[in-house]
């Protein structure tokens, strides 16, 4: 930043200094670092995102899906929003592998689409990183008399 004073001597010619002022700590603070986000986080998003989707079952394929299933039902145990999802994330951009679950009767290709739109609105605003691609394998279809795929309880 420069500022500049005017000065008048005795022959009213104006005399322009300048000093130079400087901020602290270098500039603009949004710039100041580097934000690094792991490929969870961006997983993380993108399995909320896709479950959103009306028409998707579940995510993750059948062995995924069972082990899943299986870690639910432990106490302490969660539900882990990033089954079916794997991202690779650059610096400024990042790419997603879906593998879902459609619902019988729906249009693939809708939900797919539908998928793909709200995983990138997602991850784009909460990240900030460009999504390249969103690959997406539908896996299987989830038919009206096909009961849930949870392990019976042993009992022992």
């Amino acid at each position: 930043m420069t500022e500049m004073t005017t000065t008048s001597d005795g022959d009213n010619e104006p005399q322009v200094s300048t000093r130079k002022t400087t901020r602290r700590g270098g500039g603009d603070p949004a710039t100041r670092g580097r934000t690094t986000i792991a490929d969870g986080v961006v997983e993380k998003i993108a399995g909320m995102a896709a479950r959103d989707v009306v028409g998707v079952h579940a995510m993750g394929g059948g062995l995924s899906r069972t082990l899943g299933a299986v870690r639910d039902r432990v106490p302490g145990g969660s539900k882990s929003v990033t089954r079916g999802v794997k991202a690779e994330v650059g610096e400024v951009q990042t790419a997603l592998d879906l593998e879902i679950v459609v619902d019988y009767g729906v249009s693939i290709a809708d939900v797919a689409r539908a998928v793909r739109e709200n995983v990138i609105a997602g991850v784009e605003r909460m990240t900030g990183l460009e999504v390249v691609e969103v690959n997406i394998a539908v896996s299987d279809v989830k038919l009206p008399e096909e009961e849930e795929e949870e392990p019976e309880p042993r009992i022992q």
